[in-house]
Formats: C-alpha cells, structure tokens, sequence
C-alpha cells in the first residue's frame, strides 16, 4: 500500500512528526510521500500530488481545517483517509473515536476498519464536521486573529465568543429540499455532518455522517441572556429542545439573508455571503475509523 502524510507543519502531538516518522518505520512504511505544509490551505495542492503518484492511503496531520482540505480534494477518489488529531478541536476524530495518540491512530489508518461516510458541501466547497454562518464563524475568526487558539486552545473559542455574544442578529429566509422551512431572525446557522460540535457538546442528537443527510440548525438567541440561557441549556440537552433553536434534517439547503455575513467550514472562516447553497454528498469519503472490537482512549 502505496502512503502519503499531508502534515500541517505548525500542528503538534506527542514527539511530533519525527514521531509519526519512527511510528510509521516501525510498521514497514519507510518511505511515504512526505509533504509538510504551513497553512491548511495549501494541503489540496499536495494532495492531488500524492493521488497523481499513486498514493492508496492519505495520512492528514493536523486539526479538523487540515482533515477538512484533504476531504474536499479526496471526495469522490476511494482513496481512504487516516487522521492524526493534532490540532485543537479535532471534532472530526473525537466524532468517530480516533485517539489523540501517533501509535493509535497510525494503527487505525493502517489496520482501522474502513468507514465511508458523507460530506456536505457548501458554496461548492466539501466539508467533514460542519458549516456555519454568524457568530459561530465569528468565534472561530477572532480565536484566529493574534494567535490566540495557537497560544491559549479552546479556551480561545470561549473568550472570543463571548465578545460577540452581543452580536446584532440578522434575517434569513431558508429553504429546505425545495420548501420554505424558517424565515425571520438568527445569529447562527449550523449545518452539521456530525452530532458533536463545540468542546464535545452534542448539538445534534440523532445526527449520523452516513445517513445521506445533513443536520439544520438555526440559533435565534440575542443578547448576553438569552445566549446563557442558550449554552447552558445545550451543554445539558441537545440544541433542539432549546427555545431559542429550531432544527431539521435536510438533504438540500438554500439560505438569503439580508445581509452580508461570515461564514466557516470546520473551523476556517472564510469570506461573508448574502445567499448560501449547502447539500449532503452521501457515501462521498472513505475514513479509517476504530474497529468495533478495538479498545481507544
């Protein structure tokens, strides 16, 4: 088996990438297409390299921005992907059970049971984890800005989000599959591939990366209590039985609001939009995922 680690060069976990090196030896892979890359950014690139070349396994190194660059390039391949959770949320990992640990998860990528899952896409662009519009992607934007989430982790997203739990909502018209499903305020929209978003919390109860559909949610919380009402309700129960939160499943997503605003994609904000498409691509990617036999921290 041809293998390629895509590593993001600013990520670390245990000895780092001489680790994975000498773990990877060790199992009878010494000599695997190496790319080391600054920005998550730059991954695709690479990537395509790698499949040009062969590559029959693709090892991403790196948080859940990393994981989901490789996603929106192998979608679609049958090329599988390992991961080794080295960022600081790696929601995509937790989800499916990969350990933050070198030794596991190169086990699991090479001897994992071989899951294929779903993605979503959003303006054109794959995603793993989720997509979101308003103060989710704001959070993640200022957790970015000076370095914060690479000095202080998660606690970087609590103290970021509080400072635009102020935030002034917008409007929104959604459709879903085709048929007007909510119009009228929202400070956030969700859409998720997996159940458990933010610090582990479960935001979408029933929510499966293999179901052929994606998970809706439209937060209406404004102000510093409502929002606290909002947290400390969905860190107990899932988002749905909140007042201030309306959900669905949804195959197809179309979205105006009425005016410009940011958006993200598992946890990289991008640019502001007026208007979103978002569909779910079923059975688009193929991931080494823990046996159901295999013990993991």
């Amino acid at each position: 088996m041809k293998v390629a680690v895509i590593a993001h060069s600013g990520k670390t976990l245990g000895g780092g990438l001489p680790e994975l090196r000498r773990v990877l030896e060790a199992t009878g892979v010494d000599n695997p297409f190496w790319c080391e890359v600054a920005k998550s950014r730059k991954a695709p690139a690479q990537v395509r390299r790698a499949l040009d070349e062969g590559a029959e396994l693709i090892i991403a190194w790196g948080g859940d921005g990393m994981v989901q660059r490789c996603v929106d390039v192998l979608a679609g391949s049958g090329v599988a992907l390992a991961i080794i959770p080295a960022g600081t949320a790696n929601l995509f990992a937790t989800n499916l059970g990969i350990p933050r640990d070198i030794e596991q998860a190169v086990a699991i990528g090479l001897n994992g049971e071989r899951r294929i899952l779903d993605v979503g896409r959003f303006n054109g662009e794959r995603f793993a984890v989720m997509a979101g519009a308003g103060f989710d992607a704001m959070m993640i934007r200022d957790a970015g800005d000076g370095g914060l989430k690479e000095r202080f982790g998660r606690a970087a997203y609590v103290w970021t989000g509080s400072g635009n739990l102020r935030s002034k909502p917008f409007r929104a018209d959604i459709k879903v599959d085709g048929v007007d499903w909510y119009k009228g305020k929202a400070s956030c929209i969700l859409l998720g591939n997996v159940g458990k978003l933010f610090g582990g919390v479960e935001v979408f109860e029933d929510a499966r990366p293999d179901d052929g559909k994606l998970e809706l949610g439209v937060v209406t919380a404004e102000g510093l209590l409502e929002w606290s009402r909002m947290l400390v309700r969905v860190a107990i129960v899932p988002a749905s039985k909140s007042p201030f939160a309306q959900t669905t499943k949804a195959t197809s997503v179309k979205v105006k609001l009425n005016r410009k605003i940011l958006y993200e994609l598992d946890g990289g904000d991008r640019t502001k939009v007026k208007t979103f498409k978002a569909k779910a691509e079923p059975s688009a990617i193929t991931v080494c995922v823990p046996r159901g036999d295999a013990p993991h921290d």
